[in-house]
């Protein structure tokens, strides 16, 4: 397995990604999309999840594609971007068709930022317009690290992020993951030093750090995050994708797989006072030709690409104003 051309959720044709933020709320909205309705569906393994339109990817749920997914910074009150994204693709014609109509399918979920020291106190909820810039701006390239849906985004130590990740298989399908890594769980080792991810990292993508080189089991650090915010809120929320022919219940046995990843980049994950979520989309572009046999290894990349974004969304995580954590850069010697 390698990295795809741009080591992006973009690796696998026809996704587009975009970011949008404002730097004094100290938050953000991403938004994934595609010209033609994608499979998806999903999976919650957090303890304080906060979604929009996550039943409707149930395997037994009638609608077959998405039009787009949404992750948010903002809490509940960011689960609005999703209006904004819904009206853009309203007015661009998409949409399930219900007779004469057409209604845009947008789930969504959310992370905690409220309290990473950006200003709350709007008067009118910035996130309709956010969701609206981030899929007016969706492309092949966007960043990572404190971007979008990543901006505001706090790890127990350190600063939090958005992050992606891609694997080609040896049989040519494509996976990636797109992440906003905001855990109550620490990304770095108890030493602060190394990544839990480091074993799955490919070249030097987060910095080639290597694995802690501490043997046995290591007590974990006082968490700075859960000190400033009395553990009032957190999230991992992910979507892993594929351009491999999937159907929901497929996609849902792909995002269950995917949530390995979480619980092997963060320690501890899946908290009660996470609300950690994976999405799993599938372009359709590829059948399988063995798909019981396909999907497992499906189901390992998508998770060990999950992991790679995680870390990959810390180690690009930049400082700014306002900040209450340290990056983890600023933190390493010399």
């Amino acid at each position: 397995m390698r990295p795809g051309p741009l080591n992006l959720i973009t690796d696998i044709a026809g996704f587009r990604v975009g970011n949008a933020a404002d730097p004094v709320l100290k938050s953000g909205v991403t938004v994934l999309t595609s010209d033609m309705p994608f499979s998806a569906s999903y999976s919650v393994m957090g303890g304080a999840p906060g979604t929009r339109e996550t039943d409707l990817l149930e395997p037994d749920k009638s609608v077959e594609g998405v039009d787009a997914l949404v992750l948010s910074g903002g809490s509940a009150f960011g689960l609005a971007a999703a209006q904004g994204v819904m009206e853009a693709l309203a007015e661009a014609g998409r949409g399930f068709a219900v007779h004469s109509v057409r209604v845009p399918i947008t789930p969504a979920a959310i992370i905690f930022d409220l309290l990473n020291g950006g200003d709350k106190t709007w008067s009118v909820n910035p996130y309709p317009a956010l969701g609206r810039i981030a899929y007016e701006d969706a492309g092949t390239v966007f960043g990572i690290g404190s971007h979008g849906a990543g901006t505001g985004a706090q790890t127990a130590m350190h600063k939090g992020g958005l992050g992606s990740a891609s694997l080609v298989l040896a049989d040519g399908l494509t996976v990636a993951a797109l992440v906003v890594a905001n855990p109550m769980g620490s990304v770095a080792t108890p030493s602060g030093r190394h990544f839990w991810a480091a074993p799955f990292e490919v070249g030097h993508e987060f910095g080639g750090l290597g694995t802690d080189p501490a043997p046995g089991l290591q007590p974990l650090p006082a968490s700075r995050k859960a000190h400033a915010m009395a553990q009032q809120g957190n999230t991992t929320i992910a979507i892993v994708a594929t351009d491999a022919q999937l159907t929901k219940a497929q996609c849902k046995r792909l995002a269950t797989a995917a949530q390995d990843g979480i619980a092997r980049a963060i320690v501890p994950a899946h908290s009660p006072h996470d609300g950690d979520l994976v999405f799993a989309a599938a372009s359709g572009a590829k059948p399988l030709d063995l798909p019981a046999v396909q999907l497992s290894y499906l189901g390992h990349a998508a998770s060990v690409c999950l992991s790679r974004a995680i870390a990959r969304a810390v180690w690009e995580a930049t400082p700014a104003p306002g900040d209450t954590l340290p990056t983890f850069r600023s933190e390493l010697p010399g």
